[in-house]
C-alpha cells in the first residue's frame, strides 16, 4: 500500500493559471508529486454563479481525491472565494484556497495598512479578500479593482505588448489617490503581468499569493507528518484537463517551463 507521505499534492484551477502555484510548490517542496486539473472546458470561472463554481469545485476535488491526493489546493481565486470556505468541511482531505495566504503576506509587508487587490469580477464581487483581511488585520483598509481582460491578455501571450500596458494603466488608475503601498495580485494569471503592473505602480509592493500558498502547504504537511521524504527520482507532475490537452500544454509553457504529460478526462 502506498504511504500517505508519498501521495501527491492535488492542485486545480479553471485553466492554466494555477500553474503559477504549481511552480511555487515545486520550488518550496521539490520532493512532492503533483496532480493538476485544469477545467479548460468550462473556463473562465470569473463569470459563473456561486452555485456553479461550487459544483465544478466539488467535481474536481472528488476527482483528485479519487486519484489519491493527500491535500487539495484550489489555485483559483474565484473557486477560493466562492466555493472553498463552504465546501472544505465536506472533505477529510485538507482543502486550501489562495486568498488567506495572499492576505497574510500583504498585511505583514504593508506599512500604511492601505492595501489594494486586483482580480476577476467574481472574486471582487464576492468580497472574499475584504473578509479575509478583516479577520487577519482589521486595522487595514482594502481597495478592490476588477481587471477582467488580464486573463485573456496572458493566455494570448500579450504580456509584453503595448496594448497590455494601456489596459493596465486604465485599470490601475483606480488606485490614484488611494495611497496604497501594497497590491495583491488576486488571480493566478496576474503574476505573468508583474512587469507591466510594476512599471505603473512603481512604489507599490506586489504580492503573489503563490509563495504564501506553497508555504501553507508545507506547514500543513509537516503538522500532519505527511511531507514526502527525499526522493531518489525527480518528483512528477501529472496534468489532467477537461478539454484540448494540446492547447493546454502550449499555454502551460507561459507558466511552467517543465516537461509533463497532459491527459483529457471528464469530471462530474
Amino acid at each position: 500500500m502506498k504511504s500517505r507521505k508519498n501521495q501527491a499534492v492535488g492542485v486545480f484551477d479553471s485553466g492554466v493559471g494555477g500553474l503559477t502555484v504549481v511552480k511555487s510548490i515545486r520550488k518550496h517542496l521539490p520532493d512532492e508529486d503533483i496532480i493538476y486539473f485544469g477545467d479548460t472546458a468550462r473556463v473562465p470561472y470569473g463569470n459563473k454563479s456561486r452555485e456553479t463554481v461550487k459544483r465544478f469545485s466539488r467535481e474536481i476535488i472528488d476527482f483528485l481525491i479519487g486519484r489519491g491526493v493527500k491535500i487539495v489546493v484550489a489555485a483559483c481565486n474565484t473557486a477560493s472565494s466562492l466555493a472553498v470556505p463552504s465546501i472544505k468541511k465536506e472533505y477529510s482531505v485538507p482543502v486550501l484556497g489562495v486568498i488567506d495566504s495572499g492576505v497574510r503576506i500583504a498585511a505583514r509587508v504593508s506599512k500604511s495598512g492601505r492595501i489594494g487587490v486586483i482580480g476577476t469580477d467574481s472574486t471582487v464581487r464576492s468580497r472574499a479578500y475584504d473578509s479575509a483581511l478583516k479577520k487577519c488585520d482589521p486595522s487595514c483598509t482594502l481597495f478592490s479593482r476588477s481587471c477582467p481582460l488580464f486573463v485573456s491578455l496572458v493566455e494570448n501571450r500579450f504580456s509584453r505588448d503595448p496594448v497590455t500596458r494601456a489596459i493596465a494603466e486604465r485599470y490601475l488608475k483606480y488606485f490614484d489617490g488611494k495611497h496604497i503601498d501594497t497590491l495583491i495580485l488576486g488571480c493566478t494569471h496576474y503574476p505573468i503581468l508583474k512587469t507591466a503592473i510594476h512599471d505603473i505602480m512603481k512604489k507599490v509592493i506586489l504580492v503573489d499569493s503563490a509563495t504564501g500558498v506553497a508555504q501553507s502547504v508545507a506547514i500543513m504537511l509537516d503538522n500532519a507528518g505527511l511531507r514526502a521524504a527525499k526522493r531518489k527520482r525527480a518528483a512528477r507532475i501529472q496534468c489532467f484537463v477537461s478539454d484540448d490537452p494540446t492547447g493546454f500544454k502550449k499555454a502551460a509553457n507561459i507558466f511552467l517551463k517543465e516537461e509533463f504529460d497532459v491527459k483529457k478526462t471528464v469530471v462530474g
